[in-house]
């Protein structure tokens, strides 16, 4: 029996994993910025973060495509995209994160969400369809990601 509750097991944990799995074999371009952020949490959960504080995200984008864009064999331009980014953080960067999005708990999680949604809204009128991941790094020890495809 237990055997056969992890063989159906694995097979729905592949299954699900595999919605993707076209992009196993995929080229990434990835970009690199960072921004400095304040905010503060509501709920007893968050401790000391109730509290206001500082964080400081690298702030990490990874675009997929089963191939390279014919001609200049590329995922996406690089300049464009490091620009494209730079404008996104540039409305939370040494911003007070309560005061943009008063109604949420901006926690890590939520923001790679959020920045991910802004980064689609303008890649999809770009005509960009693929893989988007956008990681946030707290510190060296700890990380969210949050991946969506664009149609």
């Amino acid at each position: 029996k237990n055997q056969m509750l992890h063989f159906v097991l694995t097979f729905i944990f592949f299954a699900i994993g595999c919605v993707h799995c076209h992009l196993m074999e995929s080229y990434t371009l990835g970009i690199r910025d960072s921004i400095m952020i304040a905010h503060s949490f509501t709920g007893e959960e968050f401790g000391p973060a109730q509290n206001m504080h500082g964080a400081t995200y690298t702030v990490d984008v990874e675009f997929t495509k089963p191939e390279l864009v014919e001609k200049s064999n590329w995922v996406v331009d690089i300049g464009d995209a490091s620009v494209l980014l730079s404008e996104i953080l540039s409305k939370y960067n040494f911003k007070n994160l309560n005061e943009i999005i008063p109604d949420e708990n901006t926690t890590t999680e939520f923001m790679c969400r959020r920045i991910h949604n802004d980064l689609s809204n303008r890649l999809h009128t770009k005509g960009f369809k693929g893989g988007l991941r956008v990681k946030l790094f707290e510190s060296h020890k700890a990380w969210a990601s949050y991946y969506k495809s664009i149609e």
